[in-house]
């Protein structure tokens, strides 16, 4: 049996400091601190804008939400899946068009984020799980703590982009 991402047998309570780092990581990855969290983000944008392009913008708000849903499904895959094949990049992380083909597909992105998120909290939650254990499947020095800080760092990204973006078309509540 090959190695795995989860804690070797005799080994699996979490400690006082695991669960500190667990508890960071995720803090982080829900939009903690800082960091924006993604329900406000895209909360109330209306349908007609999230299509829409600023002047001088390369994103709309549908580009920068189905970037981020695809990324981060693709670092998922990557932690849990030893035969997951990545898109082709950097074509396939992006969706052909500015604007959502439908108001379902709009719904489709967002829940597709979420579901995606959750997943990855529940990884980093996981005490069975080695934050620091080398994926065996994965490039040298990959762990899922590096993966999730890394979903956590793209989303903060693109996040900070679709409130520049909803400036930029008016559509950003006043503060």
């Amino acid at each position: 049996m090959g190695r795995s991402i989860h804690k070797e047998p005799g080994n699996t309570g979490p400690t006082n400091r695991d669960q500190q780092l667990r508890e960071h990581v995720l803090y982080l990855l829900r939009g903690g601190g800082a960091h924006l969290d993604f329900e406000k983000a895209i909360a109330g944008l209306p349908a007609d804008k999230r299509g829409a392009k600023p002047p001088g913008v390369p994103h709309s708000p549908w580009r920068l939400l189905e970037h981020m849903r695809i990324c981060q499904w693709d670092i998922v895959q990557y932690c849990v899946d030893p035969q997951h094949v990545s898109p082709e990049f950097p074509g396939g992380y992006w969706p052909p068009d500015d604007a959502p083909p439908s108001e379902q597909a709009w719904a489709v992105g967002v829940e597709g984020f979420r579901a995606d998120l959750r997943r990855m909290a529940e990884l980093v939650g996981n005490p069975e799980v080695d934050l620091l254990a080398p994926l065996p499947h994965g490039e040298k020095g990959h762990t899922v703590l590096r993966e999730a800080l890394l979903a956590a760092d793209h989303n903060a990204y693109h996040l900070g982009q679709m409130v520049a973006v909803r400036r930029a078309l008016g559509a950003w509540p006043e503060e």
